[in-house]
């Protein structure tokens, strides 16, 4: 179990802390929602959770193959639906590293979707992954 703590700063500010490393983030609200969009909004955390957790997982899946996954990006995008405003589709477009076998891509990227992130997002939530190979 890992507890964060949340404390509202004001001007629709939060500083979130992570009880286990002290470790602290910072959110505003986005500009289309009241806020100065100065920092990450709570649904950009989200959207960033997404794209490390595939990446993490990706690398514990090919760390068993001996393969690394140093050098792996991601984007995600993160759509908005109208009212009632709620995430309606994250996009990630991951480019991966050199050398990876390709008799190999199909379970690595098998592994990318059960994240536990993505398999934590409700059904209505758009999330398509692409990858993207440079050999």
């Amino acid at each position: 179990m890992v507890k964060i703590s949340v404390t509202a700063t004001g001007d629709k500010h939060c500083e979130l802390v992570h009880g286990p490393s002290g470790t602290k983030i910072e959110t505003d609200a986005p500009l289309d929602n009241k806020g100065k969009g100065e920092k990450f909004s709570p649904t950009d955390l989200v959207a960033a959770a997404l794209g490390s957790c595939i990446l993490t997982t990706m690398e514990i899946f090919s760390e068993r193959e001996n393969l690394s996954m140093k050098g792996a990006t991601c984007e995600v995008t993160k759509e908005m639906t109208p009212p009632p405003r709620r995430i309606g589709k994250l996009r990630v477009d991951i480019q991966m590293p050199a050398g990876i076998p390709k008799n190999f891509r199909e379970r690595l990227e098998a592994a990318a979707h059960y994240c536990p992130v993505h398999k934590s997002l409700h059904a209505d939530v758009e999330a398509p992954l692409s990858f993207s190979y440079p050999d």
